[in-house]
């Protein structure tokens, strides 16, 4: 799914504009048991609770693609003959009636999930009539379309803590109990994916809020897919491959040069929706090309390329959003943190003077020590 189609479903998730008549799920309690089932007309709610619901739902679409949103791909094989694939969709076909089926899910769920404490899964029924387009790039009135889905997010139970609050009505002091609330998704899917305006029963798009961990078993078990290392996970090996590499000529102008470089990668935004497949990736050619341009040496440059390929696999492109962080550039010592605007990483320099190694900023105007501005210079 491209950007642009997320963001269309999302739209969905709106009281005026969605068609999800009933949120079905269950509760979860600590001991890893269905401790309660709901199937709840969305009607029968205040609609600031439908509103709320609905927010919890389309979180299940945010975050950033590869990051906290990766697509799931089923094969050929999967789509004739799996049951996994057989299972969702009986629950997308049936707008999730299939008892059986969210039996089945419940189950695979439960098994599957390191959630700590009590969650609740929810899941939500959607059909989605939209309108093509022209070749000319308009909307074709006369060619309207309708998409079937569904998606679940499985959701940590809060307890909040007892307090104390005033009744005005009854104008007095008393203890407030705790209650259960319901947290953002820690992860879930939709299913199937809605691929450049329409379903792609090949697809589906899974949603992790933590970026250090993918829940390997639970797409395993209810997806019947793989996911590559999480995004935290490939940020910490690609900067060890690096820093084992190359070593002592990884220099501040070679590190440097590395995350600009990535970070012009990282903000590519595409014009067209057509261009969402042809973003850019870090590839060991990249990098190797960049060692290359900074005098690094050849044995240590080939040592990156082996490393490169022995942690991420011969071939292996990255996105480039999970390599750096866009809005930091930090130089960090035993005892010193230097943190840097990225465009700013100009200002930081390397000297060894008199046999000593230091860090140079160079100083311009608006200089503060813990608040208070300071001059530098002669009297």
């Amino acid at each position: 799914m491209t950007t642009k189609d997320i963001a269309e479903i999302r739209r969905r998730f709106r009281p005026e504009k969605t068609s999800i008549s009933r949120i079905r799920g269950c509760f979860v309690n600590e001991a890893h048991q269905i401790s309660a089932t709901f199937n709840q007309s969305l009607g029968l709610m205040r609609e600031e609770e439908t509103e709320e619901l609905l927010t919890i739902l389309r979180k299940v679409l945010s975050g950033t693609q590869n990051k906290n949103l990766h697509p799931v791909a089923f094969s050929t094989a999967q789509v004739l003959e799996g049951e996994h694939h057989r299972r969702l969709t009986a629950l997308r076909d049936t707008a999730l009636e299939d008892e059986a089926a969210v039996t089945a899910l419940y189950e695979a769920v439960i098994a599957n999930t390191a959630i700590e404490g009590s969650y609740m899964i929810l899941l939500a029924a959607d059909s989605y009539d939209y309108s093509g387009y022209r070749a000319d790039g308009e909307k074709d009135e006369d060619s309207t379309k309708t998409f079937r889905y569904f998606v679940c997010a499985l959701c940590p139970i809060k307890q909040t803590r007892p307090a104390l609050g005033y009744l005005a009505e009854e104008n007095r002091f008393c203890s407030l109990t705790g209650d259960q609330v319901i947290g953002a998704p820690a992860l879930g899917f939709m299913f199937p994916a809605f691929d450049r305006r329409a379903a792609n029963i090949y697809e589906a798009l899974y949603y992790t809020r933590d970026t250090a961990d993918n829940h390997t078993d639970f797409v395993s078990a209810v997806l019947d897919g793989e996911l590559p290392p999480p995004a935290a996970v490939q940020k910490e090996t690609f900067a060890s491959v690096l820093a084992e590499s190359v070593g002592e000529a990884c220099s501040y102008e070679v590190a440097q040069t590395v995350h600009e470089q990535i970070c012009v990668l990282a903000e590519f935004k595409p014009a067209k929706r057509d261009e969402e497949d042809e973003r850019p990736m870090v590839s060991k050619r990249m990098i190797t090309g960049l060692l290359e341009d900074c005098g690094v040496d050849e044995p240590h440059v080939t040592a990156f390329g082996e490393n490169y390929d022995r942690a991420f696999g011969v071939g292996t492109e990255l996105p480039p959003a999970n390599l750096v962080d866009k809005k930091r550039f930090d130089v960090t010592t035993p005892d010193v943190v230097i943190r840097v605007k990225p465009e700013a990483s100009d200002l930081v320099q390397t000297r060894i003077i008199d046999g000593e190694k230091y860090i140079m900023i160079r100083a311009e105007a608006g200089v503060e020590v813990n608040g208070f501005p300071i001059r530098i210079g002669e009297e």
